[in-house]
């Protein structure tokens, strides 16, 4: 918000000191009313400051805003947002320790001015920051405090309706996150809002795990009958746990501003009242360290717009971000023609042959993080909700670990989640009926383990499956289910040493007993007994 825009109607409002509404017991966010005085804060934690005035028949249209100074001249200037009843926020997140101050900006008289200061603690443990490329590559990713972040990430669209109609607490929502960090997921890809899917339901679902056609919606009315006019500041309010759990979890919003293709009744683009609903989710979202911003899932392939627009909303939330978080557009057609727009690139490929078009996507977006945001594997779930090419969780986990090779990273679709059908207690099912998640918790150990975002991707050191490897004495390998033997190319001066192999078995985590091997002319190695895919690592011992 700039000064210029100040509006003198609002200076008579009496400014006042409230609590906010939501029990501070269900959110880890430090809430506390501004006050002259030192606020306490830590490093990477969010800090609401709340401001209150007397009711205004307008509240949507005060502004408000503030200016924080950082302990090393370090300057971020933040817009607030209407919290409802009078209530206004200012959302922010220390990006350093030691003492900040502030100054307010407002619409309001009563406000404008106002100044404060904040002394921020260190880090607080496994708080590492937001998401951000990594300083010594463009293709993968990092943590403010230099971490690697390596995402597999889960579709879950509807994960705001599992609470959504709960005013005091959100146990399905905790429930279900648990389940995905317990089994190495760190990236949930989610809309801030969708209404109902438009194909055929499955006859046998159970209504009370169909989240379709909420009672809850982020404008006024209902999406039968809205009123775009004004924002549910409620529906945020509740939207905030959502977010702030996954935060607690260590886990990524991947968050989708719009969707297309799921019935929402939106606001015309580009109206008054589509950009007021925009620049509130940049505005009450954007100090949350672990968020990244999708414009739109289905961006592109429902007539909605063109790419302009989507141009311009990238844009106007670069413009309004104060942390400048991630930006993807879950559309490859847009990201391959506009990859200067883009932070990391989001593909929607399903072709049969994966490893070679993902390698194919490294080569015609160079520098670029790539998320296969959606290969065309949707596990098979108790019912259908939406089946893609390929249901059996075998073969998703072969696509995903073909991303993870090809120097990608992956999303793996459940389609007990991933659309308007949620069971957020998996363990409840049957053995046979529950998600195969514990394959993505064996590929967190593998990737963790060996780093494998760092390593070379695309060389061909083998006459078949494809190779991971250090550029020295490392090597990994995708061996396919089909063979029975691999022959591996290693350099011809090696020849006459040894290496040692030892294989994992990607469905069960377990690591082979390592076996030592002379290097011939010709090294091969015999695939261990089994039906799916196996992965081999070998080591070049030093002489």
């Amino acid at each position: 918000m700039k000064r210029n825009a100040l509006n003198p109607t609002y200076a008579a409002l009496t400014f006042l000191l409230v609590s906010l509404a939501m029990p501070h017991s269900v959110l880890a966010i430090n809430r506390v009313d501004y006050q002259e005085g030192a606020v306490a804060g830590r490093q990477w934690e969010v800090l609401d400051i709340a401001f209150a005035t007397a009711t205004a028949p307008q509240a949507s249209e005060i502004e408000i805003a503030a200016d924080f100074t950082g302990p090393d001249g370090t300057e971020i200037a933040v817009d607030g947002f209407d919290d409802g009843d009078g209530r206004f926020v200012i959302r922010f997140t220390p990006t350093k320790p030691g003492s900040w101050t502030f100054n307010v900006r407002s619409s309001v008289a009563a406000l404008d001015g106002k100044q404060g200061s904040l002394s921020v603690q260190p880090a607080g443990q496994d708080r590492k920051g937001g998401v951000v490329i990594a300083k010594d590559s463009p293709t993968r990713f990092e943590y403010e405090n230099g971490e690697r972040y390596y995402p597999i990430a889960f579709e879950c669209d509807w994960l705001f309706a599992l609470d959504a109609e709960n005013p005091d607490d959100i146990p399905q929502t905790r429930r279900f996150v648990d389940t995905l960090a317990e089994n190495g997921f760190n990236q949930v890809v989610m809309n801030v809002f969708a209404y109902d899917v438009n194909w055929p339901k499955d006859d046998r679902l159970v209504k009370e795990f169909d989240y379709g056609s909420p009672d809850v919606y982020p404008f006024g009315g209902h999406n039968e009958n809205p009123d775009h006019s004004r924002l549910n500041i409620e529906y945020f309010q509740r939207l905030d746990r959502v977010i702030d759990y996954l935060d607690q979890k260590g886990i990524v919003a991947h968050l989708m501003i719009y969707v297309w293709n799921k019935n929402v009744n939106w606001p015309e683009a580009d109206s008054q009242a589509d950009n007021r609903y925009f620049d509130y989710v940049v505005r009450r979202y954007q100090a949350f360290p672990n968020m990244v911003w999708d414009i739109s899932k289905e961006a592109l392939g429902y007539g909605h717009n063109d790419v302009n627009y989507i141009s311009h909303r990238i844009d106007r939330l670069r413009k309004a971000d104060a942390y400048r978080r991630l930006v993807t557009v879950h559309d490859y057609a847009y990201c391959r023609r506009f990859p200067e727009k883009v932070d990391f690139v989001s593909v929607q490929l399903w072709l049969s042959e994966l490893y070679s078009v993902m390698r194919d996507v490294v080569k015609n977006i160079p520098g670029k993080p790539i998320l296969n945001i959606e290969h065309g594997g949707y596990e098979r779930g108790p019912y259908v909700v939406f089946t893609g090419n390929y249901t059996s969780p075998e073969v998703c986990l072969e696509r995903a670990y073909q991303c993870v090779f090809a120097g990608t990273f992956p999303t793996h679709y459940w389609q007990g989640a991933a659309w308007n059908v949620i069971i957020p207690d998996i363990k409840t099912l049957p053995a046979d009926e529950q998600p195969r998640l514990d394959y993505y918790r064996h590929m967190r150990s593998f990737v963790d383990r060996y780093r494998v975002d760092e390593l070379v991707a695309g060389d061909r050191k083998a006459n078949a499956g494809f190779c991971l490897h250090d550029n020295a004495d490392t090597l990994i390998y995708y061996i396919p289910k089909e063979c029975d033997f691999i022959g591996v190319r290693l350099p011809s001066e090696r020849r006459g040493e040894t290496m040692t192999a030892t294989w994992f078995d990607p469905y069960t985590g377990e690591y082979s007993k390592p076996e030592n091997h002379k290097i011939t002319q010709w090294p091969s190695l015999k695939v261990p007994a089994g039906d799916g895919l196996r992965i081999l690592v070998l080591n070049l011992d030093t002489p």
